[in-house]
């Protein structure tokens, strides 16, 4: 079976710009979180976002290149390049047809379904601009990367809720594994904060007005983020001929459906998840050091996840944290910056804080790393997505 590993990672979000900037803010336990600023944001009951601070889109594109391009299809665009460019591969014409592109995403163009619904409705205008359609479809992201970079492989979009990262990256995975390709560019884009997109999860009563606190017995609901986190998939052989520096190895995938409810997760979907990861990774639960967390800290999703960790880990469980709590819930492009947490884990020996936490919750009974981020010693790390749907999707990754 063909080996796949990691040789290249990118991402933009609330924590900063560039995967170096993001990393040293999960260090230092720094919030992305604040006051949202956008058009009739007053309007909402939801203020607070992890919005991508001091963003200027038109000094990153072109006038030609924003027609096409919507918030979310500009972050990928962005953690891609810095992805390719920190894997040091060199797209030659060789490479291009044997490289692909899967991205992951949920509300894809909703910020431009937002502006031309609200020129629509609320201001009269009878025409929209012809590109509407090409700037709002989910799969704009994945195809503007191969057409920015010539890449001529297998090229789709997953979108799965806020599983929607973790199983693009494991159909890139699997690309690669079956020699469809030799390398993907994956992860996973989000840019759902705008005013249609917060009033609509605003009926689902799972929000928070003062803070994302996953965890803590105090926690009252998630707090939406943006960005992108976007990574190098590469066949192991392909990566080692030409001297790749290898950030860790894709050991195996989990996934599964709980073909239950709708937006209640179940225990037994994440175990399952857990233990479909191990099994593909050949690994014994007690070898796991780390879990990135789902942690939407909301109060039923929380407890599921612990409830399930603590039956796949017995009295010995990992460390686990939710870096959610710095740069907020990203659905769609969540799993993508979580897997920066995990591989950091591995390669730096430092597990990023479940920052916002004011008091322990019995049921929870995890070390969830709370405040401060702490060293460690680990091989084999999980990255946790629990979506609506009752969708699960969990990655391990191995040291090389």
């Amino acid at each position: 079976m063909r080996r796949v590993v990691i040789t290249g990672q990118g991402a933009i979000c609330s924590l900063g710009e560039g995967v170096p900037q993001i990393l040293s803010a999960m260090k230092n336990a720094e919030c992305g979180i604040g006051q949202m600023a956008f058009t009739d944001v007053e309007r909402l009951s939801i203020q607070i976002g992890a919005q991508v601070k001091n963003y200027e889109e038109a000094k990153r594109f072109s006038a030609r290149e924003l027609t096409f391009y919507d918030r979310f299809t500009q972050f990928a665009l962005i953690a891609a390049k810095e992805a390719i460019e920190n894997s040091g591969i060199d797209i030659t014409n060789e490479i291009r047809e044997n490289c692909g592109v899967v991205i992951g995403t949920s509300g894809g163009g909703l910020g431009t379904q937002d502006e031309n619904y609200r020129q629509v409705f609320q201001e009269g205008k009878n025409r929209v601009h012809p590109f509407v359609v090409p700037r709002l479809m989910n799969n704009a992201a994945s195809s503007h990367i191969s057409m920015v970079h010539g890449l001529k492989g297998p090229n789709f979009t997953v979108s799965s809720a806020c599983a929607s990262s973790n199983h693009a990256m494991a159909q890139a995975f699997a690309t690669i594994q079956s020699g469809f390709a030799d390398v993907m560019i994956t992860g996973g884009s989000e840019a759902m904060l705008c005013f249609g997109g917060i009033k609509a999860w605003e009926g689902l009563r799972v929000m928070s007005k003062d803070g994302c606190r996953p965890f803590s017995n105090d926690r009252n609901g998630m707090v939406q983020g943006e960005g992108a986190g976007v990574f190098v998939f590469e066949e192991y052989e392909h990566a080692k001929a030409r001297g790749a520096h290898i950030l860790a190895e894709i050991t195996g995938f989990g996934i599964c459906a709980d073909a239950g409810d709708i937006v209640t997760p179940a225990v037994d979907g994440a175990v399952r998840a857990m233990r479909g990861a191990l099994k593909q990774a050949k690994i014994n639960a007690d070898q796991i050091g780390y879990i990135n967390a789902h942690g939407t800290a909301t109060q039923m999703n929380d407890k599921t996840e612990a409830a399930a960790i603590r039956e796949v880990f017995g009295s010995k469980t990992p460390l686990v944290s939710s870096t959610k709590s710095m740069h907020g819930h990203l659905i769609g492009g969540t799993g993508g910056v979580e897997l920066l947490a995990a591989i950091m884990a591995l390669n730096e020996g430092v597990v990023a804080p479940t920052i916002n936490h004011n008091e322990a919750d019995p049921e929870i009974a995890l070390d969830v790393v709370p405040n401060e981020a702490r060293d460690i010693e680990t091989d084999y790390v999980l990255s946790n997505a629990l979506a609506f749907g009752g969708l699960n999707a969990v990655i391990a990754l191995g040291r090389v």
